[in-house]
């Protein structure tokens, strides 16, 4: 059937972590419809963990940075192809020199384009390929900041030697509650959290209603595969249980923190509001972790592939 490739297996089974065989019927079952082969994996329970198409790794350094009067901060992600080659005195020069330019860029305009030594960063990038021997690519970049007239800060953390990194802004009613200790502990400690624990949103409210819906599917899927089924009249008050466990792991405000077990990010913002003697917002994060969305070569499996064939 055409979709139901050895390649598009093994990517269902790197997305899901469930065996060969699964991932095979899976596929079938979806006419080879990969993002609908990873439901019904889900729906079936056989995953052991949901990977996100996106965490592919690869070379290169994510790198953070917060403005002097710490209204902004900005991030960058340049990629090359290995690890070796991206602890290269001309690859860290080049990568402070990108983040330079960013901090300057207009924000949301293609930082390829933008100027760098009397060429532009992407002319720049092909000349010390050639020099390096390795690919370059200035993949991404972004910015947070407080908005104009209003008091704030940002943050940002970069993890692992630039595999991961973080930026975020909050804002709050006073330049005193905006300069207070406590707040500043507060970003940082909650930049450090969005590094750890991956939230996909700030709160639940900004999780898309179709989202919703499609996981409010997977947990009914799950529920009529559970060998031992409850009463079909109970799984409404079921489903709305695992909805709010699974807000409290891709909500940023909701999830618990690293630093303070115990207590969520949300309970942590209530104290330092309270600390600093005015309400503090948290407005925006980026997070990159290093190598996200690029496919890497891919490894032979044809030995696994040949024997799921001989137990068909």
């Amino acid at each position: 059937m055409s979709g139901v490739t050895p390649q598009a297996i093994k990517e269902l089974r790197e997305r899901t972590q469930a065996g060969m065989s699964d991932c095979k019927n899976a596929l079938v079952e979806a006419a080879g419809d990969m993002e609908k082969a990873v439901e019904i994996i889900l729906k079936k329970g056989l995953a052991k963990s949901a990977k996100r198409a996106s965490a592919v790794a690869s070379e290169g350094e994510v790198r953070a940075g917060v403005s002097s009067d710490k209204l902004a901060a900005t991030m960058v992600e340049v990629n090359i192809q290995t690890d070796f080659a991206a602890r290269s005195e001309g690859f860290q020069t080049f990568l402070a020199d990108v983040m330079a330019v960013a901090i300057q860029a207009e924000a949301g305009s293609d930082l390829n384009k933008a100027p760098l030594a009397g060429k532009t960063v992407v002319e720049v990038a092909a000349e010390l390929t050639g020099k390096i021997g390795e690919k370059i690519d200035v993949r991404r970049w972004d910015r947070v900041a407080v908005s104009a007239g209003k008091h704030g800060l940002t943050a940002s953390y970069v993890h692992l030697g630039g595999k991961i990194g973080v930026i975020l802004a909050l804002e709050t009613e006073s330049a005193t509650a905006a300069a207070h200790a406590d707040v500043a502990k507060f970003a940082e400690d909650t930049a450090m959290q969005i590094a750890a624990m991956s939230p996909l949103v700030l709160q639940r409210g900004d999780v898309a209603a179709d989202q919703i819906a499609k996981q409010k599917e997977i947990f009914e899927g799950q529920l009529r595969e559970d060998p031992k089924p409850k009463p079909e009249a109970s799984w409404p008050k079921i489903i709305e249980g695992k909805l709010v466990k699974w807000y409290s792991e891709i909500a940023l405000l909701e999830q618990e923190s690293v630093v303070v077990p115990g207590k969520t990010i949300e309970a942590l913002r209530e104290e330092t509001s309270k600390a600093a003697g005015a309400p503090i917002h948290l407005v925006k994060f980026v997070r990159y972790e290093r190598g996200e969305g690029i496919a890497k070569k891919e490894d032979n499996f044809a030995e696994e592939v040949a024997k799921m064939a001989s137990e068909a």
